[in-house]
Formats: C-alpha cells, structure tokens, sequence
C-alpha cells in the first residue's frame, strides 16, 4: 500500500521540484499530494521526477499551483461555497486550474476546503472556553446555542453557492477522469457537515463528487465536543477518495507526525484498503525523524489490523 507525503511539508525549502520530489522519496514515501503551496517554477522540476519513475502523483490540493498574484498559497483563498459570486467565481476559475495540473501530473483526486458559513467570532469563543475549562459556564452554553443558530440560519445560502460550483465543476472533472473531493475541516463553520456530504453524494450520485477524510481535523473537532470521530470517518467510507494523516497533540495543535499527539491510528485501520488515498500532511517544522517514524507506525499499526490484530496504539 502505497502512502504520500504532501509538498507543503517542504516546498517551500527548495526552489526546484525535483528537490521537493528527492526529499520525500528519501523518507521512505512513494508517491506524494502536490499542495496548496506549490508555485508554478517547480513543475518543470516535478515532472521531470515523474516521467523518470522516482515518485506518482496521487492527488492536488487546491489551489495549487500558486495563483498568480496571490502572497502565498492557501486553501481558502477562494471558496466555492462563497455566496458572493465573484469569489465563486474565482474559485472555479482556480478549481480548473488545479484540475489541469491533476491530469499534468496523473492525479486521482484533487482535495478542496468547500468554504464556511459566518458564525462571527463565536467558534473562536467556544475553543477559548473549551481550552479553559469553562463550558459549564452559562454563557458559554449561550454562546454555543448562538453558534449553532447561526449556522442553521446561513447554511442554506452557502449550499446552494457550493452546488453552483459542483454544477461548473463535476462535470470537467468526469471528462478528465478526477475525482473532487470535500475536505472536513477543524470547525464548526466549515461546510460540509458529515450530512451535508451525504446529502450532496445523494444529489450528485454517478459524479465524481467524493469526500476526504482529514484524521488530525476530525480529533480537533471531537476534542471540541462533536461527535466521535472514527465513526464518522466510517460512516463516510463508502464516499472516501482519500485520507490526510496527522497527529493532534492537545486539544488543537493538529498537523503533527504520527505518534506525537493521541491519536489511535490503529482506530482507523479500516483506511488501510489500496483504493483509498493515504497522504501525511504535517506541518513543515515537522523533522524529518518524526515523519519517518510515523510513517513506520502507521505501516506497522494497519498492518496489525488488516491481518486481524485487536491491538490498540
């Protein structure tokens, strides 16, 4: 089973792509995720390194390449979901470009934050509350009610915006063989829920519209008090292109190398099926030791369960 490693982890390091590509592949990886924070100078280096047969590509994550213009690359620069409509339109615009860069490179899949419905600074809040032990307090369960009102009261909007995007989208996906996968993200304004995908699935079935399971933000948002975070990865299963792979360490402090936070990654051994994604995404402060360490645990850990073992991290 192969695993990548994703460029954010070290793009920025080296101007050439072919630099980026040696680095991972030294680790022990095999394939890698071409992130949000790839320029367009180390494409020529990246290709080079995949038509000699040194690593695969399995999928993007948007936008990448870098947008021209743009000070630095991000997720969210730009958000499909966005109920303004010319940042809606940007996203495409920039969506497509990602998509071209997928089938330069032979990706499978390309990863998007769908966007985030305004909940003000009351996420923000409830963290701070949850951080210092106050959420028993009555202005912090009033605060919570306010958020959760919030969001019901917007997120119609920011659907109908996101089925505008997968209207443009899904269909230049299918002609080019990609899937497009939603990403779950670290909070609660972010879209779409666990239902929302299942309901989008059910409105888009027969299109290339998958979801993409990021282990570290689901254990931020079970840290934060919702739900159970294996059970909705395996609840999803079935919609799963990929999965990003990291550790949280405390209550928010994600993008970690396996085994430096809590995480029981032998939880998620159902993730260990070769039709699935598996990508890292640690953050670049992560050494190199780590990462090659948890990507050793990981293998052992899916192995364990993949052959029937029980045991637990």
């Amino acid at each position: 089973m192969d695993y990548a490693l994703s460029t954010n982890w070290n793009s920025a390091r080296h101007a050439d792509g072919a630099a980026v590509v040696d680095e991972i592949v030294e680790l022990g990886f095999t394939s890698l995720e071409i992130g949000y924070a790839f320029q367009e100078m180390q494409i020529p280096g990246l290709l080079s390194r995949l038509h000699d047969g040194t690593a695969t590509v399995g999928s993007v994550h948007a936008y990448s390449p870098v947008p021209i213009g743009a000070p630095s690359g991000h997720p969210e620069l730009f958000l499909p979901a966005s109920v303004e409509e010319d940042i809606r339109r940007l996203s495409t615009f920039h969506l497509r470009r990602t998509l071209d860069l997928a089938v330069a490179v032979g990706a499978r899949a390309i990863v998007v934050h769908a966007g985030r419905v305004p909940v003000g600074r009351r996420w923000a809040r409830h963290v701070h509350d949850i951080e210092h032990g106050t959420t028993h307090h009555w202005l912090s369960r009033w605060n919570r009610n306010l958020m959760f009102r919030g969001r019901a009261r917007h997120i119609g909007r920011h659907l109908d915006a996101l089925r505008r995007s997968l209207d443009e989208m899904l269909p230049l996906c299918a002609h080019a063989g990609v899937v497009l996968a939603l990403e779950n993200l670290p909070s609660f304004d972010a879209l779409p829920a666990p239902d929302e995908m299942m309901q989008l699935a059910m409105e888009y079935q027969g299109s290339p519209l998958r979801y993409w399971h990021d282990i570290g933000h689901g254990q931020v948002m079970a840290n934060a008090g919702f739900g159970d975070p294996v059970a909705t990865a395996r609840h999803l299963l079935p919609l799963t292109a990929g999965v990003h792979i990291h550790d949280v360490r405390g209550l928010m402090l994600d993008h970690q190398a396996p085994v430096a936070g809590g995480i029981a990654f032998s939880d998620y051994g159902f993730f260990a099926n070769p039709a699935i994604l598996h990508v890292f995404e640690p953050a670049a402060a992560v050494t190199p030791a780590a990462l090659a360490a948890g990507l050793r645990h990981l293998r052992q850990a899916w192995q364990r369960v993949a052959a029937g073992s029980q045991g637990k991290d």
